[in-house]
């Protein structure tokens, strides 16, 4: 990611489920921006259809893209769906209002455990509502993967990645890594037994050391056409969310294009980030926006969004309407050990974003 400047914006929320307590109808259109294949086919049609409200949806695939957009100002935009190590930062520049609680009575029932790790970022989660959570880790073409580094290689660890004695020989079946030095970079420094959220340039030279030997067996830095390409075959590992990989395995399966598809949380651990709602201080229509965060946070509501993209939501009481193979993937929902070996990002100084850009931009071009 680019510079994370004090300015910047960006969103985190809170959010909880209960019965969708309708607050007062808004008038007018809503306009919602979030991020591409991240919602359920029937979200907006059933809001609008249940509020009257027409929904203007616009989508994007990276937090720079949002960023820029809400960084000139007057987007025009109700409803927002940034990371959250962006919304640290962004809610201290003020470029979101606070939630109104009272329309928002879906804030209730959020996880706890998530909720304390939300507020830290926005403390006493004013300002955002969890959308979506997931981790960032490896999703692989088994059959590609085992047959270039055997049955016995290392399948369950970022070995796989950061060797690359390993990354070698698969880089004739292709590798896409996400665009993005905020993921990328703390699970390097995590992967070296440093702190993920280290500003030391001596740890930054550490991981100079480890990533520019693998660079030539990187095929492309992008952060969504490796769903396609994993589904298609054209790739054999990405670095990338875990929702969006597990949406390949789908489209694989449906394909049945012969391509088995596998997403994998390291067992070093990696990093745990939330997509939140949030809405933009120049909002036109903050009732509709609030409307909007309410229905999204309704447990049947969040559970169909999960079961259609495939990442988690925070919502417990969406347990009961999630599909089965969605509640029970521990790649969806880990298991609490595998939640300790977890952390979140954060936002970091400007003397670290410039660190972070710079060695990302030397990363990405080999020089």
């Amino acid at each position: 990611m680019p510079d994370l400047r004090p300015s910047l914006v960006a969103g985190i929320a809170l959010a909880t489920a209960t019965t969708l307590a309708t607050p007062a109808l808004a008038d007018g259109t809503l306009h919602f921006y979030n991020w591409s294949d991240y919602i359920a086919e029937d979200t907006i049609p059933n809001f609008e259809a249940q509020t009257g409200i027409d929904v203007t949806y616009d989508v994007y695939d990276s937090n720079e893209v949002l960023e820029a957009k809400l960084l000139a100002g007057n987007t025009g935009y109700d409803l927002v769906v940034p990371t959250g190590i962006f919304m640290e930062r962004q809610v201290k520049a003020g470029v979101y209002q606070p939630l109104d609680k009272d329309k928002i009575p879906n804030l209730k029932t959020l996880n706890p455990r998530l909720m304390e790790y939300l507020a830290q970022l926005d403390p006493g989660n004013e300002h955002a509502a969890i959308y979506m959570w997931g981790t960032t880790g490896i999703g692989m073409n088994v059959d590609m993967v085992k047959a270039r580094l055997g049955e016995d290689g290392p399948l369950d660890s970022y070995d796989m990645f950061f060797k690359p004695e390993n990354l070698a020989k698969l880089a004739d079946c292709g590798v896409h890594v996400l665009d993005a030095p905020t993921e990328l970079l703390p699970i390097a420094l995590h992967y070296l037994g440093l702190d993920p959220s280290s500003g030391n340039r001596e740890d930054f030279r550490k991981v100079e050391e480890l990533l520019m030997p693998i660079r030539p067996y990187i095929t492309k830095f992008h952060s969504s056409e490796y769903v396609n390409a994993l589904a298609n075959g054209d790739i054999c590992l990405a670095i990338g969310w875990s929702g969006d990989v597990l949406q390949a395995a789908d489209r694989a399966a449906e394909a049945d294009n012969g391509v088995t598809v596998t997403y994998v949380i390291p067992k070093e651990g990696t990093l745990l980030w939330f997509d939140t709602l949030a809405i933009p201080t120049d909002a036109p229509n903050p009732d509709a926006a609030h409307q909007m965060i309410n229905y999204l946070l309704e447990p049947e509501v969040t559970a169909s969004i999960s079961n259609y993209v495939a990442y988690a939501n925070a919502n417990d009481t969406s347990k009961p309407f999630l599909d089965e193979e969605v509640l029970n993937d521990p790649r969806i929902y880990p298991a609490d050990d595998v939640l300790d070996r977890l952390f979140p990002d954060r936002a970091s100084t400007q003397a670290v974003d410039r660190l972070r850009t710079r060695l990302w931009s030397k990363f990405k071009t080999g020089i």
